[in-house]
């Protein structure tokens, strides 16, 4: 069909019957023509409509128009919206609030409930979000507000490694090992469902970023770096400061271990 698509608009096209004498070609949406440009030379793949807009507003009203020819039902423009950049900073500004008490929330929730290794994960927490605004900054990426949205979400599921690991490092601790040896054995065996729950995160974001335009590729971005970023300090930060930790004499108060 492309092919033939091509000997047709090459047929008609100005290159071969001359300058000025080129066929137009219809473009039919819902039985309305919509445009009817020109054809300047064989269309093969892809083509390009040039010329004859009043303004970019018209430009962009074809263009929403061809690409809704796409879909099976009849699209049409009803209403274009343009943010103002007072409204947009308010926006960004209670964003980033949200976030910081989204932040505290888990904060607190992880020293209250885990108590001393709570307080180590919240220390790889903030950690984590330094790190997560490091890689977006090294990247040059513009933190939009489906960006942050994506970081707060990530902030819930970097603790999810935690508190798989300090959970089972509390059936560990019950069955009288050294704390030490709970500590490793913790880690390892929740490590196989630490990895199944990020992998699934990352597929979904890099389906998200493949297939998504826009704000949704900005969502897919903050989400595929927030997860990968809170695997390395879920499970390496965390880990170097509970033997860290350990080496203290409080290390050693299975009471500040919920136990």
């Amino acid at each position: 069909a492309v092919n033939h698509f091509a000997a047709v608009t090459n047929a008609n096209s100005e290159e071969q019957l001359g300058p000025g004498r080129g066929r137009h070609l219809a473009i039919v949406l819902d039985n309305v023509v919509i445009s009817a440009p020109v054809i300047k030379s064989r269309i093969d793949g892809e083509g390009i409509i040039s010329g004859g807009f009043e303004d970019i507003k018209e430009a962009r009203e074809l263009a929403t128009l061809l690409n809704a020819g796409a879909l099976p039902v009849p699209v049409q423009i009803v209403e274009n919206r343009t943010v103002s950049a007072t409204l947009g900073a308010d926006s960004v500004a209670l964003s980033l609030k949200a976030g910081l008490i989204g932040l505290l929330a888990v904060l607190v929730f992880m020293f209250a409930y885990y108590r001393l290794p709570g307080a180590m994960a919240n220390l790889a927490l903030v950690i984590y979000v330094f790190l997560t605004l490091a890689v977006l900054w090294l990247f040059q990426a513009t933190l939009t507000l489906p960006g942050i949205a994506g970081i707060i979400i990530s902030i819930g599921m970097a603790v999810d490694a935690n508190v798989i690991i300090f959970e089972r490092l509390k059936e560990e601790l019950r069955t009288q090992k050294p704390l030490e040896t709970a500590i490793d054995v913790a880690f390892s065996r929740a490590w196989t469902a630490i990895i199944d729950s990020n992998v699934a995160s990352l597929i979904t974001g890099t389906v998200l970023y493949m297939l998504g335009t826009g704000a949704v590729k900005g969502f897919a971005i903050t989400l595929i770096i927030g997860v990968a970023v809170s695997l390395f300090t879920a499970v390496t930060v965390t880990r170097l400061f509970m033997k860290l930790m350990i080496r203290t004499k409080a290390g050693h108060n299975l009471a500040w271990y919920g136990v």
